[in-house]
């Protein structure tokens, strides 16, 4: 049977603009425009396109400062889910559930886990015997002709540095493996956006050729949950 992550009951909505980064103008059935959190730090390309239709959950904690959140869209391809930091959950469940073979037997699987010189990886699974998996995950959302999925959908600085974090630990008790969690239904396949940022697919391609496991999560996905759904190719030039 296959693990879900739930969503709380989602608004539909109308997205007018997203801007700064972070915020998001939406107009609800209702005729009432809400200022929502939007959870990504990408482009976004191709999933923030004036006039689509979007999902958002609300949250009544007084100290937040938008209590809404951005959580789907419907894309020309497929819906996508633009909330990456959900990625991590549906990973875990994958694993959890062994659709994702990582922890099979482990003593324990942890998420945020500090390693090396103070950095933090998504997921850890460690035994008894002294092995340990440590595991990065991306959310994969810029869908692109022949469902080719890619990522970055921009420069990232932080995505070349967590390849490189994993590969200095690496060692014969210590795995190290980078899930793409797919997060749009259009996409059938992951590869680095080497015209996006090129350095980022050359030390992808180069710590896939010293050892670094690469994975891609295929994730269905509608206003109820997200759910686990296998495996897809991952290409490496």
């Amino acid at each position: 049977m296959r693990a879900s992550m739930d969503f709380p009951k989602l608004q539909a909505g109308v997205l007018e603009r997203r801007y700064k980064r972070f915020l998001a103008d939406v107009l609800l059935p209702s005729g009432e425009r809400v200022v929502a959190h939007c959870p990504n730090t990408g482009a976004m390309t191709g999933c923030a396109e004036p006039g689509s239709r979007v999902w958002l959950s609300h949250s009544d904690n007084p100290r937040r400062k938008l209590s809404w959140t951005w959580e789907l869209v419907e894309t020309e391809s497929g819906m996508a889910c633009i909330h990456s930091a959900r990625a991590n959950a549906v990973v875990r469940e994958a694993i959890e559930s062994q659709l994702i073979d990582f922890a099979e037997d482990c003593a324990t699987l942890r998420s945020e886990v500090k390693f090396g010189a103070g950095s933090r990886v998504d997921l850890m699974a460690e035994w008894d015997d002294g092995r340990r998996q440590l595991i990065e995950v991306k959310a994969v959302t810029l869908c692109r002709d022949r469902g080719v999925g890619v990522f970055p959908d921009a420069v990232s600085v932080r995505a070349k540095k967590h390849i490189k974090e994993l590969m200095a630990v690496r060692d014969a008790n210590t795995r190290v493996a980078l899930v793409f969690c797919v997060f749009h239904e259009g996409i059938e396949r992951v590869a680095a956006a080497g015209d996006i940022d090129p350095d980022y697919a050359h030390d992808l391609a180069a710590a896939a050729a010293g050892g670094l496991e690469l994975l891609a999560l295929k994730v269905s996905l509608d206003p109820r949950h997200l759910v686990p759904d296998g495996l897809l190719p991952v290409l490496v030039d």
